[in-house]
């Protein structure tokens, strides 16, 4: 395949990769543009699962550390970065590595956000997760309206 069609006609150049490897043409296909397509996906879903992960810890310090500014958008807003991971989880059930090993520096990256928004000073925020990896995406998981309740006890969580 001719690797200009990558540039002049990005839709039918998939259109036609995805031909030639229907039919098994392996050595018609674009490799180049077709390896960098593939990279550009696999970096897409980790940051997709790294901002996804940021925002909801940021909502979850916000909400333990104000809570007398909680409101029901701040409830919402920790739904939809839940769900977002939950389905990437599903589409990509490896990607729950990366998020274990993304999880502490999120946490970090959360608390500056948090610092930011809040105008609180970063230290007021613990410098090690208050929450765990599986509370974190607990669809029932919210700080301190949990106190004495098992987290084998909450309803759906979307990691193993």
């Amino acid at each position: 395949m001719n690797s200009a069609l990558y540039e002049k006609d990005y839709y039918l150049w998939l259109q036609e990769t995805a031909d030639l490897l229907e039919k098994g043409k392996v050595s018609e296909l674009d490799i180049e543009n077709l390896l960098a397509e593939s990279q550009g996906m696999f970096r897409t879903q980790r940051q997709a699962l790294k901002s996804n992960l940021r925002v909801l810890l940021l909502y979850l310090l916000k909400w333990k550390y104000r809570a007398n500014k909680r409101s029901k958008s701040w409830r919402s807003s920790m739904i939809e970065p839940r769900k977002q991971i939950r389905d990437s989880f599903e589409d990509s059930p490896s990607l729950k590595n990366y998020y274990r090993e993304i999880f502490s520096l999120s946490y970090q990256d959360a608390r500056e956000l948090a610092t930011a928004e809040t105008n609180l000073e970063i230290e007021t925020f613990s410098i090690n997760s208050l929450f765990t990896e599986e509370e974190v995406l607990d669809a029932e998981y919210f700080p301190d309206e949990n106190i004495g309740s098992d987290a084998s006890d909450r309803h759906e969580v979307f990691y193993d």
